[in-house]
């Protein structure tokens, strides 16, 4: 059984697990748009055109043919809608989408759909507009109040988020993001709506976690692994702890049970000092937070591939051990 990673970027670690799930009974293969040193520790790579290029989804489905794939598992947010509405053209070619479905990667995605989904939900949310002018009336009634979160309705990491303590920041930072969103990547989804691609959120004072929400193939709770953030760098979790998932369990069996997702969902909260659970941010994939799950005992893609088997859950893969601390490390190379 052959996988392919998609947009792998520099998730060496992610080919490494895949690769010892599979124990040489099938190749881990990578595929990104630009040359990373991960690609070159996999056992085979393609250099693909842009996910929002014409030619995307076709070459990467004669890839998959060429090599045998029997399955994706994408490890960017942009990717994820891309190929999920995609999915029975991979299907026609023989190739399993470990990808939720169309309607879930948008809500998690734009993050004004994300909001008002886990609004229906019934979860803890922060007040959220997309129109500055409706913030601005909130504020003057002091139904909100400083400092607030600007950040790109479609994005992704840390990517332009900025904190305003006041109107005027909130003006300046407003035009400035605006900007930047559309000098960068992020122009793609915002040119959907460009008028309300700047979400303005209340900040939520309180310790933030990350739960792993793992869905099997059939969209049904394996598992939840919460984590404490003890120290983040650039928008991802650079040392966090595994703490007992007890507290989270309703918040994490709501969203396993409305979105129905596929393999993992990667969600940010915040507890407060009042023991609410806020519920910031869903990626549909594997998240930066993984390894410190994986370091504490599960092994998810090892639970993937038994799925794909034909196998069922294995415990021993779905439990992580509280208590252990972890933390990512930089490591300079020089490419082939």
């Amino acid at each position: 059984m052959n996988i392919l990673l998609t947009s792998v970027g520099r998730r060496t670690y992610m080919v490494e697990y895949f690769k010892e799930a599979l124990k040489g009974q099938g190749k881990v293969y990578v595929s990104n748009s630009v040359k990373t040193y991960t690609m070159e520790h996999a056992d085979g790579f393609l250099v693909s055109p842009l996910i929002y290029d014409s030619n995307y989804i076709d070459v990467l489905i004669q890839y998959c043919k060429e090599n045998e794939i029997a399955a994706i598992v994408p490890l960017f947010d942009i990717d994820i809608p891309v190929l999920a509405r995609n999915r029975e053209l991979f299907g026609q070619a023989g190739v399993k989408l470990i990808v939720a479905s169309t309607e879930v990667a948008d809500k998690c995605n734009d993050k004004w759909l994300t909001y008002c989904g886990l609004k229906d939900m019934g979860l803890a949310q922060p007040e959220t507009f997309i129109s500055r002018e409706e913030a601005k009336v909130q504020l003057a009634q002091n139904n909100i109040q400083f400092p607030l979160i600007l950040k790109p309705r479609w994005g992704c990491g840390s990517i332009g988020i900025m904190e305003a303590c006041n109107e005027k920041e909130m003006d300046v930072l407003y035009q400035k993001l605006y900007k930047e969103i559309f000098d960068s990547y992020l122009k793609y989804e915002s040119n959907a709506d460009q008028a309300n691609c700047i979400v303005i959120q209340q900040k939520i004072d309180g310790q933030e976690y990350g739960l792993d929400v793992f869905n099997d193939l059939n969209g049904c709770l394996a598992t939840v692994v919460a984590k404490k953030k003890i120290a983040m760098r650039a928008g991802e979790t650079d040392v966090a702890e595994i703490v007992a998932r007890e507290p989270f369990m309703g918040v994490a069996t709501i969203l396993s049970e409305k979105l129905h997702h596929v393999g993992n969902l990667d969600v940010d909260v915040f507890l407060t000092p009042d023991n609410r659970i806020f519920v910031l941010e869903m990626n549909a994939r594997f998240g930066g937070q993984y390894p410190f799950s994986h370091l504490a005992g599960v092994n998810f893609p090892k639970q993937i591939v038994k799925w794909l088997r034909g196998e069922g859950n294995d415990s021993s893969l779905l439990n992580a051990e509280v208590g252990v601390r972890s933390c990512k490390d930089l490591l300079p190379v020089r490419l082939n």
